[in-house]
């Protein structure tokens, strides 16, 4: 049995799906006398007074990880918009380059553009935009019509996409047939019948009800989970924002002003601005128990050679009462406490690690709201472990960290 004390270790970042790099967009006439004036130091508005030109999106750079959900969120008049429509050229930068799968779009011909568009992109928008001559079949197979792709063809996607929206039951059905949510759901099984690895979304879900929008963030979250794609999210509404978004792009008046998970912009904000939006959010809410779980308690990865006594030995050093057991792969097994284990020794027991488990232990996942579990934590006499969906351990919570974080947050 060996004995390790363990530590953070940064996970290797994600594949960059999209990649920008000094991003402008200047809107107007001479567009590159504007962006000159603003990159001598003129601000937005000198420019303006002197060209009529206004500068719609200042040095955008960042990536965005394959697979994710990323949301632009900011003001009204911040470019989250039109940041958004730069990715897939319908708005066209003024200058610097903007890369999907290595490659930079900003140096693609028309018919290039439109390939690209066909196989890798979707665009859903605020609008339903549905045709209301035309069968929920038809109007989810509307682009693979334009794109030539035969009827047959089209129309089996397009009912495998009604499928994954909820919506089968309904294909020959008319748009005037459907509420509004419904409707949103053609919308978006129209944009996933084409299969896109990219799928824009531009105050997709702003227009329903707030039960109705809660029930399609909800849609798209599950949609997510059984086929992981780019999604590229701009929203006005935080709530929105913190509940379906990896990771929030902060916009301010042009400029990206923070990148990062819910949990690292709430409680590492860059300025005012970014802290005024998170002002009010209740951490809880944001946070689940993989986002605050530590690595400080003492574990026992299970196998021969090492005695009893030496964990025991190695606890005490560690000033810990506790210690989690550990299969060879990391998977969780129980935990002990000093007087647990001392007990089965003095009891002669053949099996003194899992005789010695603590029976009141439950881990909890790693996906769980730390609101569902703030009494436990609390209630707690140790620290509870934490464990993925493999039953990998991933860190423990203690009264200690959660106060901390909640304070944190404060």
């Amino acid at each position: 049995m060996a004995l390790t004390t363990e530590t953070d270790v940064s996970a290797k970042p994600d594949t960059p799906k999209i990649s920008l790099k000094s991003v402008y967009k200047v809107f107007g006439e001479r567009p590159e006398k504007a962006l000159e004036l603003f990159r001598s130091g003129k601000s937005k508005a000198e420019v303006h007074a002197q060209t009529g030109n206004s500068i719609g999106v200042s040095n955008a750079t960042f990536d965005i990880h394959a697979g994710e959900i990323f949301v632009i969120m900011g003001l009204s008049g911040s470019g989250k918009s039109t940041l958004l429509r730069l990715l897939n050229r319908l708005i066209e930068p003024t200058s610097g380059s903007i890369e999907i799968d290595g490659h930079d779009i900003t140096g693609m011909s028309r018919s290039e553009l439109i390939a690209l568009r066909r196989r890798d992109i979707s665009m859903v928008f605020q609008s339903f935009a549905l045709l209301p001559n035309r069968s929920v079949l038809n109007n989810a197979a509307f682009g693979l019509e334009v794109a030539g792709m035969a009827e047959a063809e089209r129309k089996k996607r397009a009912r495998a996409a009604l499928d994954a929206v909820g919506l089968a039951g309904y294909a020959e059905s008319r748009p005037d047939q459907l509420s509004g949510g419904m409707k949103q759901r053609v919308g978006l099984a129209r944009a996933l019948a084409s299969e896109p690895t990219i799928l824009l979304m531009d105050e997709a879900f702003s227009a329903l009800d707030p039960l109705i929008r809660t029930e399609m963030q909800d849609e798209l979250v599950r949609l997510q989970s059984e086929h992981s794609r780019t999604i590229v999210f701009v929203s006005h509404d935080l709530d929105e924002a913190m509940r379906i978004g990896d990771r929030i792009c902060i916009m301010q008046d042009g400029e990206v002003v923070q990148v990062g998970t819910p949990d690292e912009i709430v409680m590492q904000p860059t300025n005012d601005y970014v802290r005024s939006f998170f002002r009010n959010v209740d951490v809880s809410q944001v946070f689940k128990a993989g986002d605050v779980a530590r690595k400080t308690q003492v574990t026992i990865i299970e196998r021969q050679g090492v005695s009893v006594a030496a964990a025991l030995e190695r606890m005490k050093n560690f000033d810990r009462d506790y210690a989690i057991i550990l299969g060879r792969d990391k998977t969780y097994h129980g935990m002990v406490s000093q007087a647990s284990l001392v007990d089965k020794v003095r009891a002669r027991d053949p099996d003194p690690y899992r005789s010695a488990f603590l029976p009141e232990v439950e881990p909890i996942p790693a996906e769980e709201p730390l609101s569902n579990v703030l009494g436990r934590v609390a209630s707690s006499p140790w620290p509870v472990p934490v464990v993925d969906q493999r039953n990998r351990y991933l860190g423990s919570i203690s009264k200690a960290v959660l106060l901390e974080t909640l304070d944190r947050a404060n």
